[in-house]
């Protein structure tokens, strides 16, 4: 089906151009560099799907927030990841968006009820590598007199007040969204994600309070992507490093992951089975656990934003672009091994290892000093 594929991208481009017609106004385009007023009233439009692409918008969050004279901050995102963002503390209104007759355009029940809001800038938080014909339009209906600030990209840009071109010097996601907002800001940006204090149930609590007499790790062996996962084979590898290191793997699990995590578990004697988990459930087992191991998904992701040490495993993924290689993290591309026949799990338990090692020397250093 490469050829529908085709033919939809082809037609979202020509809607595009079209919308931008349709929507031009005089005086709209703003030059880049000139500056700008600070905004009493910010919409972020990120209506991706997933969990780690809410948590790579947390901050611009910060970054706004920041700022000598900090706006109001809404969020506009997907309607299944409304609860990632739902109560961060710099974020004003988390708006799930209301899709319904979207073809409407301006007159859609979505759309008209965020026009009224008369934002002062609204900001398209998509990326320059596949921009998003959807994003762009929405962004230019919602704020209607708004400026509109979006990555410079054809032909997107069209329908943006003012398109900012892709940083050169860094590959990296996180360090790239938060550019868009290079117009607004006076300073350097935030660049680390952050995450709301969990809320979790008395009796998750308690089973947290249980195990922590001993130290424990989280591994988290599933992935949207199956293609991109790391074998379960190799997870079942991490969980026994980890007991070699002198740590409980608590393995988890999301919807449809449940056999997933048990062939782990399995394949790894003593290690354990975590409960079912919220997102704030699974925040807190990682805050309190202070080790992960995962795949490049929404969990790593999440556990970064908790300042949870990370390991991040990937495959055939751009580590250098999705991944966050500040300590007290590390990100490592089994991508050679697997395509060379290495022996994976070898790999992995030496990785997992070292990095679990690593951590419980530093908190010695720590309690020594």
């Amino acid at each position: 089906m490469v050829w529908h594929k085709r033919l939809e991208s082809w037609a979202k481009l020509a809607l595009a151009l079209v919308a931008s017609v349709l929507l031009w106004r005089p005086g709209r385009r703003r030059k880049a560099g000139a500056p700008l007023p600070s905004p009493k009233r910010v919409l972020l439009v990120r209506i991706d799907n997933r969990v780690g692409e809410a948590l790579l918008t947390t901050p611009l969050l910060s970054s706004l927030k920041a700022s000598p004279h900090p706006p109001e901050v809404h969020v506009l995102v997907h309607s299944k990841v409304a609860r990632v963002l739902s109560g961060h503390p710099h974020a004003d209104r988390i708006i799930p968006f209301d899709r319904r007759l979207l073809w409407l355009g301006a007159l859609s029940p979505g759309i008209r009820s965020l026009r009224r809001e008369r934002y002062d800038v609204v900001v398209d938080c998509s990326n320059w590598s596949t921009p998003s014909v959807t994003s762009a339009l929405i962004s230019r209906l919602v704020g209607p007199r708004a400026i509109v600030i979006g990555p410079h990209q054809w032909p997107v840009h069209y329908l943006h007040s003012l398109s900012v071109p892709a940083r050169s010097d860094s590959p990296r996601e996180l360090t790239q969204r938060v550019h868009l907002l290079s117009p607004l800001l006076q300073g350097p940006p935030h660049e680390l994600m952050s995450f709301r204090e969990p809320l979790i149930s008395d009796s998750f609590r308690a089973w947290l309070e249980a195990g922590s007499g001993s130290p424990r790790a989280v591994v988290n062996p599933g992935g949207r992507l199956g293609w991109r996962r790391i074998p379960p084979e190799a997870f079942a590898s991490a969980a026994r490093a980890l007991i070699a290191s002198g740590r409980t793997p608590i393995v988890t699990w999301g919807p449809g992951e449940e056999e997933l995590a048990r062939s782990v578990v399995a394949s790894a004697p003593g290690s354990l089975m975590a409960p079912p988990t919220s997102i704030d459930e699974l925040a807190a087992l990682m805050r309190s656990a202070g080790l992960t191991v995962c795949n490049n998904t929404g969990p790593m992701h999440l556990s970064v934003s908790l300042g949870a040490p990370t390991l991040g495993l990937f495959l055939r993924m751009d580590m250098a672009r999705w991944g966050h290689p500040h300590p007290p993290h590390r990100m490592v591309d089994l991508t050679p091994v697997v395509d060379s026949g290495g022996d994976l799990e070898a790999r992995v338990f030496e990785e997992v290892r070292s990095f679990a090692n690593g951590l419980s020397s530093r908190a010695s250093a720590h309690r020594g000093q």
